[in-house]
């Protein structure tokens, strides 16, 4: 790599960043190397989706990590050359603003939109997030100016190769940006000539559930990605929302935003509204890892209690599947988890002893009403996410089973199984009624749900309002419907 030492005292950093290090270096043999050129603050490995190793090493003066870089640039390790560049600190965040604030007064008036750059919460990250709130046409012709801006002082600075551009998205909506087998982001890469990655889950915590995709290119295809990226996003964030809100009208006295904590990729809190009134629109991150947030699809009502129709139905029981590995994490230490869980919920959570040693599956045992069964159930699935125990590519799907009363089985079935299938197209769940199950001894039958949550939550709630509705015409006709089963 050929590296330019005439860069200007006012653009040199304290931070160089190392690539192409073997990954089987052991770290006293690189923390050996960098010690030799001066004192090294703080060295951290860089998630990439490279063999290769990337550090990036702060050292406490400019001038010895201009020497390191000296000396370092082009150093073989086996068959290894070291590749190495400055990061800047805040050289692109300064050509984004412009002098007296010129470039982002331009970018926002241009685009109709409002840019906010992250850099007082971030002040020792190498990257900062920019925000952009805009139409979805706005986002992206800010985005594009903002990447061109940066790929001309990446150029002058001579600080970087290629600027990627990076965009933060909610865990839960990645997978159908990736689609099954990584269709949808390979047609993208293919139709604008980028390669995209995404950061791995193991990245993701409590506090960040965000995921980074990496768009690198030409600005024209990084441009173009973006918005084939965004289209996916928000198709996916659309019909979450429109489950979210079916869930809200099968569900009286849901109060949504009291869920908006649970981690099942949608966190259900409006945001601000965007400029001019315009509608929100995503957060754009072009050149940050760091965490920002998705509330830019948010629709702008708010979410509030929903009117109560009738009173609350009775306890519900639900039998949820989670595998064995995971029954640890569910728990917590010392059952703080799940007692944690149990007070958030409304609920009573118990998990089922394991009917033999090499069980695959453990039954987690939710007693509660409607809103007390959609808040555990949430958060269960949020966690199996979060602790990794589902691949990156696939949403959490578990198998879920309710008792119905034998009497109404036929009826969820529906004649010819229409009722049934009916169910799973609108549900996207997997909906299993047992035709020659033997009831128990309070004439139950086992209705089998497989999906991942929302789909799930839609199926539960229907096939509920189809019992209720029978257990009604029950008591209004008793005669009547026990004569109509038996024909």
């Amino acid at each position: 790599m050929e590296v330019d030492y005439s860069v200007s005292k006012k653009l040199r950093s304290r931070k160089i960043q190392i690539r192409n290090i073997p990954p089987h270096l052991q770290w006293e043999v690189l923390d050996g190397l960098l010690a030799q050129y001066g004192t090294v603050e703080n060295v951290e490995q860089v998630n990439t989706d490279t063999e290769t190793a990337v550090v990036n090493v702060t050292y406490t003066t400019r001038e010895e990590a201009k020497i390191a870089m000296e000396k370092l640039s082009g150093h073989q390790f086996e068959n290894y050359s070291f590749k190495i560049s400055y990061i800047p600190d805040e050289e692109f965040v300064g050509a984004i603003i412009g002098k007296e604030g010129l470039t982002i007064k331009n970018i926002t008036k241009q685009t109709q939109s409002r840019v906010d750059i992250h850099r007082k919460e971030n002040s020792g990250a190498a990257e900062k997030p920019v925000t952009i709130h805009a139409t979805p046409e706005g986002t992206s012709e800010a985005c594009r100016m903002i990447l061109e801006i940066m790929q001309k002082e990446a150029d002058e600075t001579k600080l970087a190769e290629e600027i990627p551009l990076k965009i933060l998205a909610h865990n839960g909506l990645v997978g159908r940006l990736i689609g099954k087998e990584g269709r949808n982001l390979k047609k993208i890469e293919h139709e604008t000539g980028t390669k995209i990655t995404i950061s791995s889950l193991q990245d993701l915590s409590i506090y960040n559930p965000e995921r980074t995709i990496t768009v690198k290119g030409t600005v024209e295809a990084c441009a173009s990605a973006e918005v084939e990226i965004m289209k996916k996003l928000r198709e996916a964030f659309e019909n979450d929302m429109l489950a979210v809100n079916q869930q809200a009208n099968l569900i009286p006295g849901l109060n949504l935003s009291a869920l908006g904590i649970f981690s099942t990729g949608l966190s259900v809190f409006p945001p601000p509204a965007g400029p001019r009134g315009a509608p929100p629109a995503a957060p754009y991150h072009p050149f940050a890892t760091h965490s920002g947030y998705f509330s830019s699809l948010y629709p702008h009502h708010q979410f509030g209690p929903f009117p109560h129709h009738h009173s609350y139905p009775e306890q519900e029981i639900v039998n949820l599947f989670i595998p064995t590995q995971a029954v640890g994490a569910i728990i917590g230490k010392k059952g703080a988890h799940i007692k944690q869980l149990a007070r958030f919920a409304g609920a009573s959570i118990k998990i089922a002893p394991a009917e033999g040693p090499d069980v695959s599956e453990r039954m987690v045992i939710i007693t509660g009403p409607p809103e007390a069964q959609f808040k555990a159930q949430g958060r269960i699935f949020g966690k199996l996410k979060e602790e990794n125990f589902f691949n990156p590519k696939e949403e959490v799907k578990l198998e879920a089973h309710i008792r119905v009363p034998s009497s109404t089985a036929g009826r969820v079935i529906g004649k010819g199984g229409k009722t049934v299938n009916e169910l799973q197209n609108l549900t996207s769940a997997e909906v299993i009624v047992p035709r020659d199950q033997t009831p128990d001894e309070n004439e139950e039958v086992i209705v089998r749900i497989i999906g991942h949550f929302f789909a799930s939550q839609t199926a539960q709630r229907k096939i509920r309002e189809i019992v209720q509705q029978v257990k009604q015409q029950e008591q209004k006709y008793p005669q009547g419907v026990a004569s109509q089963r038996s024909k």
